[in-house]
């Protein structure tokens, strides 16, 4: 249902006023054939969006695929055959491959800062920075390269940040605040700037504490202090060329926003290859 809502108002983008062109150039009798090839290496995600859109667009298009979410793709090997009216093809075209080039973008970054990650034992995952309204496939498309999700939404878990903190007074009055309320199943994680912030967590009885925006030498610092007493997430201006950096700092967890916020699309083209 998500996935119907994000197809229809992408395609409203591009076709609320028709196609001038392509409906001017083509009868809607015209029959064509076309592929979809990587320009560039990727891990490939978003096909089943991609099908979708060419259905919704024209249920007479058919979609085949000769690749599936998660493989490898080197530059110039096909990941889809099409065929069916011309006119359809060409009005689907833009919409499916913004989101597979979106898509295999994130994959395939995730791919490669998981494999950092693994070295070390540091899980990777991503955060809410994600594109608004797209979060449902951002997050797809972490967990296709192989990193995992945090939070998809405000509900999902207890997060207390600075502006918590200052409101209920302190990390502690934050914590008590919350455990007076939600009782005692849900997880509790406290963001944290300094060792201080730290031990006031720990004691407080926080379950995941976050070290937000520290160097790799302050986490091992309180990485000394928390002791396995509870779950360490490492956040903030951590980004691929710091990450192996920040993994030998021995966190459990790295958030990275970098997985989803600024990660550059990957190359993928669609090429008609007959007209009848």
């Amino acid at each position: 249902m998500i996935l119907d809502k994000i197809i229809e108002l992408a395609l409203l983008e591009d076709l609320s006023l028709g196609d001038i062109t392509s409906d001017t150039i083509f009868t809607a009798q015209q029959q064509a054939k076309a592929v979809i090839f990587a320009k560039e290496d990727l891990v490939l995600c978003g096909m089943e969006t991609a099908r979708q859109v060419f259905e919704a667009v024209d249920p007479a298009v058919v979609f085949t695929p000769l690749k599936k979410d998660g493989d490898n793709v080197k530059k110039g090997e096909k990941v889809v055959e099409l065929s069916g009216p011309a006119l359809s093809i060409l009005k689907a075209e833009r919409t499916a491959l913004n989101f597979m080039q979106r898509m295999s973008g994130i994959a395939t970054a995730s791919r490669e800062y998981a494999a950092i990650g693994k070295k070390y034992g540091v899980m990777i995952v991503d955060t809410r920075k994600t594109q608004p309204g797209l979060r449902r496939l951002d997050k797809y498309a972490v967990r296709v390269g192989g990193a995992r999700n945090h939070r998809i939404s405000l509900a999902d878990s207890v997060m207390i940040k600075d502006n918590h903190i200052a409101a209920a007074g302190s990390i502690t009055q934050a914590v008590e605040k919350i455990k007076s309320v939600i009782g005692h199943t849900p997880k509790i994680e406290v963001e944290t700037t300094n060792l201080d912030e730290v031990k006031e967590a720990l004691k407080a009885g926080a379950d995941i504490i976050m070290l937000d925006n520290m160097t790799p030498q302050q986490i091992a610092a309180c990485k000394k202090e928390i002791n396995g007493r509870a779950v360490i997430e490492v956040s903030g201006g951590v980004n691929k060329n710091n990450l192996e950096e920040y993994c030998q700092a021995g966190p459990d967890v790295i958030s990275m926003g970098a997985l989803t916020h600024s990660v550059p699309a990957k190359d993928l083209s669609l090429k008609i290859v007959e007209y009848k």
